[in-house]
């Protein structure tokens, strides 16, 4: 279930998203509006220089998880949006027993501490990469082993080097997965992401959950545009096989996957 706020530039790409089975119920269409636009400028190693129209997700507070089908929700990921919209998020998910991961990003400047520390303190994962996290603890002043005391788990992507995964008393490293070539590193993060998601929501062990992390994230790497790329199941089972050896759940990943 996507839940945003949308202009009336958005028709097509709903339609582009429902061809492709999303389920885009919970979007809200703001026909005085456009869609909020991210233009980014990046040079060959990779520094890169962004600028940022929010548009329609200014009033994405004017969605909620009580008008969805909430109880049908396991997970739910609040990712960088309208900072109000996201502390109305964080609240709603931790009063109807929504487990979420927390994915404040690029909103971290614009956030409270005391919103980040609430949002940090409700959520089941923490999820940010090695610069944010940094942000955060010296936006909110915490440590980390104080925030590990708050939230169960904490992933920390390293870039080129891999990440790291802080759950159940535990550091779990998870290497990257090797680029057949580095083209744009734009939206890596978010594949990372739905790797991860993928994994939780089969109740993986961490060290394969942060794997196919790493391997759904280098197909983005490996193309100009965060959403050209393309793979299929098997695909994601055998590129993990050949970049980290074989695990037992890559069966049960493929033939859970394929029910659907």
């Amino acid at each position: 279930l996507l839940m945003a706020t949308v202009g009336q530039d958005a028709p097509e790409y709903i339609a582009s998203l429902k061809a492709r089975g999303v389920d885009t119920s919970g979007v809200l269409q703001l026909p005085n509006e456009f869609t909020a636009s991210f233009f980014v400028s990046t040079d060959q190693t990779n520094n890169q220089i962004a600028l940022f129209y929010t548009g329609a997700m200014a009033k994405s507070g004017r969605i909620s998880f009580v008008e969805q089908d909430y109880q049908s929700i396991k997970l739910a990921i609040i990712s960088p949006n309208d900072p109000w919209a996201m502390v109305k998020y964080a609240q709603e998910c931790y009063d109807l027993q929504i487990p979420y991961i927390y994915d404040p990003s690029q909103q971290i400047p614009r956030l409270a501490a005391d919103d980040l520390v609430r949002g940090i303190k409700e959520a089941k994962i923490l999820m940010v990469n090695d610069y944010e996290f940094e942000m955060i603890k010296n936006k909110t002043g915490l440590t980390t082993d104080e925030i590990r005391s708050m939230v169960e788990t904490i992933i920390v992507t390293l870039g080129e080097n891999g990440s790291l995964i802080y759950a159940d008393d535990q550091i779990v490293e998870i290497p990257p997965a090797r680029p057949n070539r580095i083209a744009d590193p734009t939206g890596v993060g978010d594949a990372y992401r739905a790797g991860i998601i993928a994994g939780l929501m089969r109740n993986y062990p961490w060290e394969v959950i942060g794997r196919l992390g790493s391997v759904t994230a280098v197909y983005v790497l490996e193309q100009h545009g965060t959403q050209r790329h393309t793979y299929n199941r098997r695909q994601i089972a055998h590129r993990y096989r050949e970049l980290f050896g074989d695990a037992p759940e890559l069966d049960d990943f493929v033939n859970y996957l394929d029910e659907d």
